[in-house]
This record gives structure tokens, sequence and C-alpha cells, in this order.
């Protein structure tokens, strides 16, 4: 196995289809798979490793929203109340109903979003890359996107009513503001104190330390010539919130704990994050007779591709959820997301398989490195 799947990531790197990849992979005794390949940073000499820290962007969500569901279980977060109850300044949030020239025309939402409706993309809020509107909007308000890491992005509009449809969006960022409300303290040490302390992930911050940041991969952009790049495209290092949507930088080894913890149910190596139930219903469907999109077409090219999750998927707490098996992968009720700079994990408990695969440039999810993607997950199969 370890021989094919090396290939597969070499191959990507040859052929020009990604700057470099890792990937790792853990049944529920172990780590099945560790490998890499290609260059930390593009035409330099330094490998890429296990160990290399990455920006992984929408993977943090569910550490986030881990750390929402132990607010819960301690009984002080409901998920059923209203954002509101948490975060007064949600009962601002209005829905864009259209536009009068370069106006946006506004309205009151039909009814008010729950703390469930942000844990599973369904209070009506949207990011700019996968909305129209919302890229509109930015342009004819001036307020920055999300990755910008200042509060004014709070102020975005829904762009439909709370329940009506799943829409992915910045909930996750206000998520970690209700985290902060329930728990009395900042994001960042509710999940220090919560998640990545306990299960020992010493490497995953939302701030990377001069040493993280020395051996991080870049993110990089891909020339005319078709040769990969770095850049200097960088979060803000001085936000002004905790991002529980993307802030989070980690190592493949290091998130792997986590994945390992879901996996395990909510308990790694004897530590417990979760109660059994409480991960069994993050694997179950929580948005009734809602869909996640087949299909979401980009509405800006440099920050990504299109989406083509295909029929059939649900989202659970914090995960999308395939409710069939994909032949020769990923089992039914597995749960799995990613990160823009084109990180991507699953879990998959009927199996009992977990892996990630990680490379780091824009835009999300072009063809190329979905196919290296899905050829890793293959091979992994196939050896068990």
């Amino acid at each position: 196995m370890s021989h094919d799947i090396d290939k597969i990531l070499q191959d990507a790197v040859d052929s020009g289809a990604v700057p470099n990849a890792v990937a790792i992979a853990a049944d529920r005794n172990g780590v099945i798979y560790e490998g890499a390949a290609g260059p930390r940073v593009a035409g330099e000499d330094e490998p890429v490793t296990v160990d290399t820290h990455f920006r992984i962007m929408s993977m943090t969500k569910m550490v986030a929203t881990v750390a929402a569901l132990q607010q819960m279980e301690k009984g002080d977060l409901d998920l059923d109340a209203p954002v509101e109850a948490y975060c007064p300044e949600f009962a601002d949030v209005q829905v864009l109903d259209g536009w009068d020239g370069d106006t946006p025309r506004l309205r009151a939402p039909a009814s008010q979003a729950t703390v469930k409706h942000l844990i599973t993309h369904t209070s009506g809020l949207a990011y700019w890359f996968w909305n129209a509107d919302i890229v509109r909007w930015e342009a004819a308000t001036g307020v920055p996107n999300v990755l910008s890491g200042s509060n004014v992005i709070f102020g975005a509009p829904m762009v439909a009513d709370p329940g009506t449809r799943l829409e992915y969006g910045i909930n996750t960022d206000w998520l970690g503001k209700v985290v902060e409300a329930a728990a009395g303290v900042t994001l960042d040490v509710a999940i220090k104190e919560g998640i990545t302390g306990p299960l020992g992930m010493n490497e995953t911050a939302f701030l990377m330390n001069g040493d993280q940041r020395a051996s991080s991969v870049p993110v990089h952009l891909k020339g005319e010539d078709g040769t990969w790049a770095p850049s200097e495209i960088e979060l803000n290092q001085e936000p002004e919130y905790w991002t529980g949507g993307h802030g989070l930088h980690s190592t493949p080894r290091d998130y792997l704990k986590f994945q390992r913890a879901l996996l395990g149910g909510g308990e790694f190596e004897g530590t417990r994050i979760l109660t059994e139930a409480t991960v069994a219903a993050a694997f179950q469907n929580q948005i009734g007779d809602l869909d996640f999109p087949e299909s979401i077409p980009s509405a800006d090219a440099a920050t990504t591709f299109s989406f083509n999750a295909g029929p059939g998927y649900k989202w659970g707490y914090g995960l999308l959820l395939n409710t069939e098996d994909v032949p020769g992968k990923r089992r039914a009720g597995s749960g799995a997301w990613a990160g823009l700079l084109n990180t991507h994990y699953w879990v998959d408990p009927t199996a009992g398989i977990t892996g990630a695969i990680y490379t780091q440039f824009l835009p999300f999810v072009p063809e190329e490195a979905m196919t290296m993607y899905s050829d890793f997950e293959k091979a992994l199969y196939a050896s068990r």
C-alpha cells in the first residue's frame, strides 16, 4: 500500500497538479500510512513532511464545532436557542432580499436563527466565493471578506431565511462568538483547554510561533507557465477575533489526533473530549429534508473552482455526510470536510478508517488535485 500511495503523491507533484503533498491515515489501532512528496516551498530543496505546518482553514470548523458541543454537554449551551441569546448583536443581521440599483435591499429574517443553524450552515449566512450576491454586497459596501480577520465581517447579511436551505458561510465564525459567551473564555482558550491540550495537539493553534512559521508551507499560486511559486498570501496575524471558521494551523500528524478522537467515538488514547452519543449525532443527518447542494458554482475564480459533491449528501454537526457507500472508498455515514487551501480529511466510522491529504495553494478544488485525493483514498481502502 505505502508504495502505491507514495507514487500517487509523487506523480501529482511531478505532473504539476500540486506543489507538494502530504497524506496520512489511521485505523482504530493507530497510524496506517504517512507519506509526503515535493518541496515545502516550490523551487527549493527542503522536503515537505507530516510535521510541516499548514493553514488548515475550514478544517478549523469541526474543532470549533466540538468546542460548542462540549459547552452543550456541560449544560452551558442550548443548540435550539436563538443565536442572539448568546450574541445579542446577531439580532441586527438581516436578509439580503435584492437590489435597488447598486444598493442592497435588506429585510428582517422570517424566523430567528438558532445555534444549531450555525452548526449546520442553515442560518442563511454565506461566503463570498460561493455566493455572487455576497461578492456584490462586499463590493457595494466596501466590507472585506472573512479572511480579513476584522470584526466588520459580522455585519454581513443572510442570503436566505434561517432553516430554509444549506448555504455554506460564516456560520462557524459566529459559532465561535457563541462558544465564547457560553464558556466565558475566548475561543482560543476554549479550544486549547477542551481539545488541543487534552489530545496533545501541541502544534495546533491560531497563530504560528517563529519556528512553526519557518517550517510552514506558503500559499502557492500557479504562474501562466504552469509552474508553482510561493506567494505572500497570509492570514491576519493580529486578528480582531479568533476565527472559528478558518483560523487554525496544524500539522498532518497533529490534526490526525483530532480525527482519531472522532473515529474513537470521542476518545483518543484514553482521553475523552465528547461522549459517544454526541459524536454519533455529529455523524447523523442534522438538516432533515434539506440537502447539501450537488454542485456549488464558483463566484470567485481566483479563490475556488465550482464544488461538485454530487447527490446524496447531508450535513451533521460540522461534517459533510455521504448517505451511500462510495465504491472503493468511504462507507455511508462518513464525515468529511476540507480547507480552502486544498487540505481534506474524512472519518469513516463503519470501516474504522480516517485519512487526510494536504497541500497549500489556490484556487480550491481543481480537478487534478481532487483526483489525487480520490486516488489516495482508493489505494488506502484497496489495501485493507
